[in-house]
């Protein structure tokens, strides 16, 4: 075997690269797309609710 021979096992640094920046992307996606739809779908509009009172007095 020839020692001046690249290894067939030798990875382009540019694509480890943006696999990391791919992970991160996927993490922070992860992370923050639970918080989203919480956030979106637990706002109860103020407005529209109504409370039912029991008012003795006007029979």
């Amino acid at each position: 075997m020839d020692s001046n021979s690249q290894s067939s096992n030798s990875v382009d640094p540019h694509s480890i690269r943006v696999v990391d920046v791919l992970g991160a992307a996927i993490a922070l996606l992860t992370l923050a797309t639970p918080l989203f739809i919480i956030g979106n779908y637990s706002q109860s509009p103020v407005l529209n609710q109504q409370s039912v009172t029991y008012n003795p007095s006007n029979r």
